[in-house]
C-alpha cells in the first residue's frame, strides 16, 4: 500500500470536509440561536422517526435518515467531539444535508403534514434546511 497517496486522500477528504464546514457556517440562518434549535430536537427526532418508519416514504429518503441516525450517535467522526465548536459541528453539518436531500425529495407540506410539534417549530426548520 502506498502511504504518501493514502495520507494525501485523507487530507483531501479533511479539506473537503473543512470547506463544507465553512460553507454551512457562512449561509446560516443569521438570526437563529443555537438555544432555539436545540428545543427542535426532540420534534425533529420524531419527524424522522415518523418517515424513517413509514414504509410509503421513498426508499432512498428513508436509507438516509437512518444513515443520519447511525452517523449521529457513531463514535466515529472526521472531527472528535472534544475538540470545542468544531467536534459537533461536523454532525450538524451532516444532518442539515440529511435534511435538505429530505425535504427536496418529499417537499416542504408532507414535512409539515409529519411535524408533531409547533408551528413556530417548524417554521424555524424551514429557515435552516431551507423552503425549497
Amino acid at each position: 500500500m502506498d502511504v504518501p497517496f493514502v495520507v494525501s486522500i485523507v487530507i483531501g477528504i479533511a479539506a473537503v470536509w473543512a470547506a463544507l464546514l465553512v460553507v454551512f457556517w457562512i449561509f446560516r440562518p443569521k438570526n437563529v440561536a443555537v438555544r432555539e434549535l436545540v428545543r427542535l430536537i426532540p420534534d425533529l427526532l420524531r419527524l424522522l422517526r415518523s418517515i424513517i418508519t413509514d414504509g410509503s416514504a421513498p426508499a432512498d429518503v428513508r436509507i438516509v435518515l437512518a444513515g443520519l441516525m447511525v452517523w449521529i450517535v457513531s463514535p466515529i467522526d472526521l472531527i472528535p467531539e472534544f475538540i470545542p465548536v468544531l467536534g459537533p459541528l461536523d454532525d450538524v453539518v451532516v444532518a442539515i444535508v440529511a435534511l435538505r436531500y429530505t425535504r427536496r425529495r418529499m417537499g416542504t407540506e408532507d414535512l409539515r403534514a409529519r411535524w408533531s410539534g409547533s408551528p413556530n417549530g417548524f417554521e424555524l426548520l424551514v429557515r435552516v434546511i431551507g423552503s425549497g
